[in-house]
């Protein structure tokens, strides 16, 4: 069989659609056809590439190192096919399902605020948000655009920066007044500290002192999953938590917290980065409008993170 012969971008669209949409059936409903033509498309495209591009189990599919090369590669080809044929066509605005992934803390004060004005640029656009602290699968739960921060990790990723944030120790007024507020790093051991339920790069809470860095392990009665969960649990009185300091500025401006131990703060920064699959010519039209949306909404400085115009 010759390559003309073969459709070999039809081929490709319904291989991106399994991986995006899970699974043959959900695939096969969105492609039209049934899920045993979708079953025999792709292993029929897997014969005449000589290798296995996913493994099958009843309950889920699972890309291999060759799928998943396959897949990013395949998402960039379909891209630019729908680039060539907007260039050439009437139809010029983003359009489709976006499918975004962001920090908690991220999402609630800037994200979904940026929410209404977004869609109404682009109406054809339908936004699928997910809101967790924890790092996501970008290729394998089918993710366009994760806002991450803190290190990135080495990946075929493409990273957009937003910013960076610095971090701040913050606790409620009521709180300091029962417990006093600290003056030392020493002092936090008659605290109750509160910190995340999820890995994080830090063993503890990064501090300077007298030149010398060293690192507070958090020891208290209550952890969160998140930073959002986080903030409110300070703001109870609970204890005191280091948060991005956009989360919390507003806070301390209405003097709801209280920044405590800045001499001792080493002004160590998390970044932020819009994270996504494919350079920036192999994008859909989708993608590179929230990117860009992002880029000019939202401005990410050491000292607040903040939308532009707010």
């Amino acid at each position: 069989m010759t390559r003309l012969s073969v459709n070999r971008s039809g081929e490709l669209e319904v291989f991106v659609r399994v991986i995006e949409q899970g699974g043959f059936s959900a695939a096969a409903r969105v492609c039209g056809m049934t899920p045993s033509a979708v079953s025999k498309l792709v292993t029929r495209l897997e014969l005449r590439l000589g290798t296995r591009l996913v493994n099958r189990s009843t309950r889920q599919l699972q890309l291999t190192a060759e799928g998943c090369a396959f897949y990013e590669h395949g998402v960039r080809i379909l891209a630019d096919l729908e680039e060539a044929e907007r260039c050439v066509s009437e139809r010029t605005d983003p359009r489709g399902r976006l499918r975004v992934n962001a920090n908690v803390p991220f999402g609630y004060h800037f994200l979904l605020p940026l929410v209404p004005e977004f869609l109404e640029r682009y109406p054809a656009v339908t936004l699928d948000i997910v809101l967790t602290d924890e790092v996501s699968d970008i290729l394998e739960q089918r993710i366009d655009v994760a806002v991450r921060a803190g290190p990135l990790k080495s990946s075929s990723l493409v990273a957009r920066k937003l910013g960076a944030t610095r971090m701040v120790i913050v606790g409620a007024p009521d709180y300091l007044a029962r417990t006093g507020v600290p003056s030392t790093p020493e002092e936090l051991h008659g605290h109750n500290l509160v910190g995340e339920n999820y890995p994080r790069r830090h063993a503890g809470w990064p501090l300077r002192d007298s030149g010398e860095d060293i690192v507070m392990p958090v020891t208290g009665n209550a952890q969160a999953s998140d930073g959002e969960a986080l903030r409110r649990l300070v703001l109870a009185g609970v204890g005191l938590a280091r948060l991005a300091a956009f989360q919390v500025s507003e806070d301390i401006a209405a003097g709801r917290l209280q920044a405590v131990l800045e001499a001792y703060n080493p002004g160590d920064t998390e970044e932020v980065h819009a994270v996504y699959v494919g350079q920036g010519g192999h994008l859909p039209q989708r993608v590179r409008a929230l990117l860009d949306f992002l880029a000019d909404r939202i401005a990410i400085s050491p000292e607040e993170l903040h939308s532009v115009g707010t």
